[in-house]
């Protein structure tokens, strides 16, 4: 059965304004994390990917890529950073998080929650991010020294982003993600 033309544009518009508040969402949080100090330089908690994970629960994965996409597109022009490599990090690390967490989600649901998916997420953001370093400025094998160290942090992060999108679905959702 389909809908009136009136009817899918609704439903389209819907859509659009739930992807784009997403998008301003971690825009948002992408700004306040990059005004924190760091005790390291690439140590931050990812609280920007809670509205990819958000969008992927509430809108699908081709929204979350949108999410990601946007936020580090319209972050980067704010910040100066657009085509460096700080640029070229967090669209490396952001997409292969959420491809990460996209396929997880559809296929291994039933295995994680969306503690474990984010925790799989931000484990592909940071083993991305290393593996482009490593390409790009480094050139050199001993940077994969730091895996053990991103990898626990991805652990702690993974956490903490999972935490606050839980917290907003569950109040938003309640089914979705279980209580």
């Amino acid at each position: 059965m389909s809908l009136p033309n009136n009817q899918r544009h609704r439903v389209s518009n819907s859509h659009l304004a739930r992807l784009s508040l997403l998008v301003a969402l971690g825009l948002i949080l992408f700004m306040f994390e990059s005004f924190i100090p760091r005790p390291l330089p690439w140590l931050k908690p990812g609280l920007a990917h809670a509205a990819t994970l958000l969008a992927m629960y509430l809108l699908g994965n081709r929204s979350a890529i949108i999410v990601v996409l946007l936020r580090v597109l319209i972050g980067s022009l704010l910040l100066g950073t657009l085509l460096n490599p700080a640029f070229i990090l967090a669209l490396g690390g952001g997409l292969s998080a959420t491809l990460v967490m996209g396929l997880a989600r559809r296929y291994l649901a039933d295995i994680f929650s969306i503690f474990g998916i984010s925790i799989l997420g931000a484990l592909a953001h940071n083993l991305t991010q290393l593996f482009l370093v490593q390409m790009i400025l480094v050139h050199r094998a001993e940077i994969y020294y730091l895996a053990p160290i991103m990898m626990l942090t991805s652990l702690v992060t993974g956490c903490i982003v999972a935490l606050v999108a839980f917290l907003l679905l569950s109040r938003t959702q309640p089914g979705l993600v279980g209580n």
